[in-house]
């Protein structure tokens, strides 16, 4: 996974409320478990005729769209079904970041574990990007994960939340489990260190295989 600290982009904004997980990516695409190809089916039924040509008016497919790297959202987005596809999707077709004033929370979860950073804004300042999309396409704003910042073409600095693990594992390019094998030395010093709590968790269901590789009784 890219590493984040900061982007700089501008933004493909959809104004709808309550985007599902089934509009960002259909449910007949979810037969595959690969990440890999998934950008062109994002919003497959807004984004394509029925004869899988794409509809002109559709904000992907117009050149203005194309190079973003914020997607602008309403609120509420990633509502719906737990599918882990759909920020799969964002990703591969290039987004790094959604901006929204609400995120599904399951969704969110998803997207910070793949390297997609959800950025929640207040009302105000979300309608504010909204106005700023349609005035000036092109307009860049920058998103600073270091210090937890939006900041707009006029030099606003806007705070949005997130987590500290997931600050740090987004920072650092990693996902849960990259980050645990980051530490393994520290892990099994410690399982070297204490054969009795080892042995208990063992004695408590756990197999022995889990707390140490090199198999030693």
């Amino acid at each position: 996974m890219e590493p984040f600290k900061t982007l700089t982009s501008h933004m493909v904004a959809i104004a709808i409320d309550n985007i599902d997980t089934d509009q960002i990516i259909p449910a007949r695409f979810l037969k595959t478990t690969s990440k890999s190809g998934l950008g062109r089916d994002l919003f497959a039924d807004w984004r394509y005729h029925t004869d899988g040509t794409p509809k002109a008016d559709f904000v992907l497919n117009r050149p203005e769209a194309q190079g973003g790297r914020i997607l602008l959202a309403g609120d509420n987005f990633g509502c719906g079904s737990s599918r882990e596809h759909a920020p799969w999707a964002l990703i591969d077709f290039g987004f790094r970041v959604v901006v929204s004033t609400s995120f599904a929370d399951i969704f969110r979860n998803n997207s910070l574990k793949n390297g997609l950073l959800p950025v929640a804004v207040d009302a105000e300042t979300h309608r504010q990007l909204f106005s700023l999309v349609e005035e000036e396409p092109n307009a860049q704003i920058t998103i600073d994960l270091e210090s937890q910042t939006l900041v707009l073409p006029d030099g606003r600095r806007v705070t949005f939340p997130i987590d500290e693990f997931s600050r740090l594992c987004l920072l650092e390019g990693v996902d849960q489990l990259g980050y645990l094998l980051k530490h393994e030395a520290h892990i099994l010093g410690y399982e070297q260190a204490h054969p009795s709590r080892v042995s208990t968790a063992i004695a408590e269901g756990g197999s022995y295989a889990t707390y140490n590789k090199g198999g030693q009784p």
